[in-house]
């Protein structure tokens, strides 16, 4: 296991921001040599960075035979579009490592949950605009994701909106951009295939959200799976008690086969 943090600077990063690696130690013995990597955005809302839906996911994958990192984005007051340019410096720099660390290349996905969701869903619109290669300082090519992982996530600005999460991610120009921030109005057809998980019950963020990415990217041709558990509240992680809340609330048994079914889609979609 290669476990290492590196700090992600890009304009507006706080101190904190870096990304943590899960590498798969390589080894002659074994078959495969160059892995699959899964780049994951926890949660929290653009206030925080939650610790639940961040390491155990990376071990859940590595177990899987994933190699995996976690992203600590910066988060209010950093504004947009300071945690998306985070998310494409850690891909720039993966590819950098890929041939050291064993990186498939043509396998890098994004994934996030509630808030790291909606930034790594935003990721797999914008991947292809010119602003964030020209930031970066790479081609757009090497930007784009194969596929994306999105666990409950915040997407529209409009009628079921978590609008808490607009006003930490856009400050004073929430106004300005809450609308191309509601990422159901900003999918094409360069969007990646793209795993979504969400539950009937969630109160935080309603399951309309990751409805209307998935009718928006029907509309595109962008091929999508959508599983819509019936129970379970918000911020649900692993769903077991390996990612259990404090309070003891966080699980729910009926969502735990999200790993399986989003590895399966990985292996029959994504990766075929």
């Amino acid at each position: 296991m290669i476990y290492k943090e590196y700090p992600i600077r890009a304009e507006g990063s706080a101190e904190d921001a870096r990304m943590t690696t899960y590498l798969i130690s390589y080894s002659e013995a074994m078959k495969i040599q160059k892995r699959p990597l899964i780049i994951i955005c926890p949660g929290g809302g653009y206030r925080y960075v939650s610790e639940r839906e961040g390491e155990m996911i990376a071990f859940q994958w590595n177990a899987l035979g994933y190699h995996a990192v976690v992203l600590k984005y910066s988060v209010n007051p950093a504004l947009y579009p300071t945690a998306l340019l985070e998310l494409a410096e850690v891909m720039k720099m993966v590819k950098e490592h890929s041939a050291e660390w064993y990186v498939d290349t043509e396998r890098i996905l994004v994934e996030g949950s509630s808030a790291g969701g909606h930034l790594a869903a935003s990721y797999g619109m914008f991947w292809k605009k010119p602003f964030l290669s020209e930031k970066i300082g790479i081609a757009s090519e090497e930007l784009r994701p194969a596929g994306m992982i999105l666990h409950y996530p915040v997407i529209t600005s409009g009628e079921y909106a978590h609008r808490d999460s607009f006003h930490m991610l856009l400050g004073e120009k929430y106004e300005e951009l809450k609308e191309e921030m509601s990422l159901e109005n900003q999918v094409n057809k360069d969007v990646p295939p793209t795993f979504i998980w969400h539950t009937n019950e969630d109160k935080s963020v309603p399951a309309e959200n990751s409805l209307l990415l998935a009718l928006a990217m029907r509309r595109h041709n962008v091929p999508v799976e959508l599983h819509l558990y019936a129970k379970g509240g918000h911020g649900l992680a692993l769903a077991d008690e390996r990612t259990m809340c404090a309070d003891g609330s966080g699980t729910e048994k009926e969502c735990t086969s999200w790993v399986a079914l989003a590895d399966m889609w990985m292996r029959e979609v994504v990766f075929r």
